[in-house]
């Protein structure tokens, strides 16, 4: 599966040269054992999942050709262990976006399918919601019966039934990396997608963090703003008249302890952006964007 040249600096390099996972007829023991891992995984967001924790049952019902890939994805994602990890601690928004990560491979790719989903978990309830995700004509083009959910969106050189290219770019504020899950962010429960969905806009693609000395991935402010000033001072208009929106990742401050880093943002005229990146650099951090305003 291509994903793109960058697939190592996007933490993407994993899945560069995996095939889907499908139970095929006649599947050995050890070829069920790697659906059932595999379903897991996209399932839980990569979350970690004790022995305790396995729905014993269902895997079996799957074992003995009783359940379908598509059925066992169905029991997990209306599992209690399901909506304890992805359900009760989440806003709703966030449980939305989720689902058509883990059910559907993709980010959402439009404030209508927020709708959509708030509107019939109201209605109908949670286990009809996920029953939308599972038996709509998208999931059974992309997966069918047999093949396990995978994050469709990294391939974008031949897209699926109800892809758009926009979902690359969101694919990146949900996704931070093979070793990452969907539990472990910095952002908790909050909504991911919420501002772009309500803009139409598409996503930043930022890599996920890779060890202290390029790691930091900028993420904004709560708030959504940006300070109407410059790094360290009120800035002016320069003679140009342009104005840049520099965003900044892993800037350490002079307190102690000097482990503490942060992320701001802030607002340059043109004739100082180049002093202002080497500021940066010269307190540790990354330069996550830099675009016009």
């Amino acid at each position: 599966m291509a994903i793109t040249t960058e697939a190592s600096r996007l933490g993407t390099s994993a899945y560069r040269d995996i095939s889907p996972v499908e139970l095929r007829p006649r599947a050995s023991k050890a070829e069920i054992e790697t659906v059932i891992r595999a379903v897991y995984r996209q399932l839980l967001g990569n979350d970690y999942l004790m022995q305790s924790q396995r729905l014993r049952s269902a895997e079996s019902l799957l074992r003995d050709g009783g359940l379908t890939v598509q059925d066992f994805v169905r029991q997990v994602a209306k599992s209690e262990l399901y909506k304890t990890k992805f359900f009760y601690n989440c806003f709703q928004t966030r449980t939305i976006e989720l689902n058509a990560k883990h059910l559907l491979g993709r980010a959402l790719y439009d404030e209508s399918e927020i709708v959509y989903h708030l509107d019939l978990y109201e209605n109908e309830g949670y286990e009809a919601d996920i029953d939308s995700y599972i038996d709509s004509a998208e999931y059974q083009s992309a997966f069918g019966d047999n093949i396990v959910p995978y994050y469709r969106d990294f391939e974008t050189t031949n897209k699926g039934a109800g892809q758009q290219t926009v979902g690359f770019t969101r694919m990146f504020r949900l996704y931070r990396g093979y070793a990452n899950s969907d539990r472990a962010q910095s952002e908790g429960g909050a909504p991911r997608l919420a501002k772009e969905l309500g803009r139409k806009q598409a996503s930043a693609v930022i890599a996920p963090a890779q060890g202290s000395s390029s790691g930091w991935g900028y993420r904004p402010s709560k708030q959504g703003i940006t300070p109407k000033s410059a790094f360290g001072g009120v800035s002016s208009v320069g003679q140009g008249g342009r104005l840049y929106r520099v965003e900044v990742a892993g800037v350490s401050g002079p307190r102690y302890p000097r482990v503490r880093r942060s992320n701001q943002s802030f607002v340059v005229p043109y004739e100082e952006l180049s002093s202002q990146m080497q500021r940066v650099q010269r307190m540790g951090g990354k330069i996550a964007s830099i675009t016009p305003i």
